[in-house]
């Protein structure tokens, strides 16, 4: 699989199967990964993986803790403006459409949204944190070092999403992974076999074109 192909076929998986995803495997591609560019060599990226019996665990202490969180940070910005509030709206809609659940039925929707503290089902997951006193050059490096995961990921026949969902959650994640205080929660990253009967996995976002998006000076 070339480059092409990888960013192709990578996808926000919502379903996954339950096949086993070793230790080595994941330790293989973070090794990989951290390859992704980094300003000045910082790297400033740190990751917590859990699988196997620590997923386990973790699900039974998500399930118990339910009462409500602060955030580690708003994961999008306040009146967002379109046309990223239209595309946001819109691959909501498609996914859902794709689940039959209606607009109406919130109950539903609501359900769903939880099925996101579940890793949608997958076997093992990366969390990845990042120093607090990290700047927005860092967070880009966080970002490159995430995508290069994914795509390797793609590339050994795994499925994944990023889960800035879990912002809502990083107290529960922090205590559970035993986390230094001075690192702050961006993302999960479900990781596993793609369940290829799931409807919502057939789920192709829209994305701007060059035309919309770049300016040739």
């Amino acid at each position: 699989m070339n480059v092409t192909e990888a960013t192709q076929r990578r996808a926000s998986i919502r379903s996954f199967l339950s096949d086993p995803v070793s230790d080595q495997q994941i330790r293989d591609l973070l090794e990989v990964a951290a390859r992704a560019p980094s300003g000045g060599n910082v790297q400033p990226w740190r990751i917590f993986v859990i699988n196997g019996d620590a997923m386990s665990r973790f699900r039974q202490v998500v399930r118990e803790k339910r009462a409500p969180e602060p955030a580690e940070y708003a994961i999008y910005p306040d009146g967002l403006k379109d046309p990223y509030r239209t595309a946001r709206f819109n691959v909501g809609e498609q996914m859902y459409a794709l689940l039959n659940i209606p607009r109406e039925d919130k109950p539903a929707r609501l359900r769903r949204l939880a099925e996101n503290f579940n890793f949608f089902g997958a076997p093992a997951a990366i969390f990845c944190y990042v120093d607090r006193q990290m700047g927005p050059p860092q967070w880009s490096d966080l970002g490159m070092f995430l995508q290069s995961f994914m795509l390797l990921a793609t590339e050994a026949g795994y499925g994944t999403c990023a889960q800035e969902a879990w912002a809502n959650r990083a107290q529960t994640v922090t205590e559970f992974v035993e986390a230094d205080p001075s690192l702050m929660l961006f993302c999960g990253v479900a990781i596993g076999k793609t369940d290829p009967t799931a409807p919502v996995n057939s789920l192709v976002s829209e994305r701007f074109t060059p035309s919309e998006f770049a300016t040739f000076v």
